[in-house]
């Protein structure tokens, strides 16, 4: 009966380990979502003030290039220094 209520036990805490590393990529997912919703409204900000008086009211299609562009090229930044730290890590 011991050798089962030890088996016991290391199954739980190796299922409280597994509930504690889903609820850490859960929520680092979700600040993520956060995060990237912050860039996306700075992002379009931005384009809006700066890249339509530029180009006038008519650059409906050349403002939404210049934001895609720019997301295009923060998601690529991105994942190339993560990858980077990764494979130092």
């Amino acid at each position: 009966m011991p050798k089962k209520i030890h088996r016991l036990s290391k199954n739980a805490s190796e299922i409280k380990k597994e509930v504690l590393k889903q609820m850490l990529i859960l929520s680092t997912s979700g600040l993520g979502l956060v995060a990237a919703l912050a860039w996306n409204a700075f992002i379009q900000e931005l384009v809006s003030q700066y890249i339509k008086p530029l180009m006038g009211e008519a650059s409906g299609i050349i403002s939404l290039l210049v934001y895609a562009v720019v997301v295009t090229l923060l998601a690529v930044v991105v994942t190339y220094n993560l990858s980077k730290l990764i494979k130092k890590g």
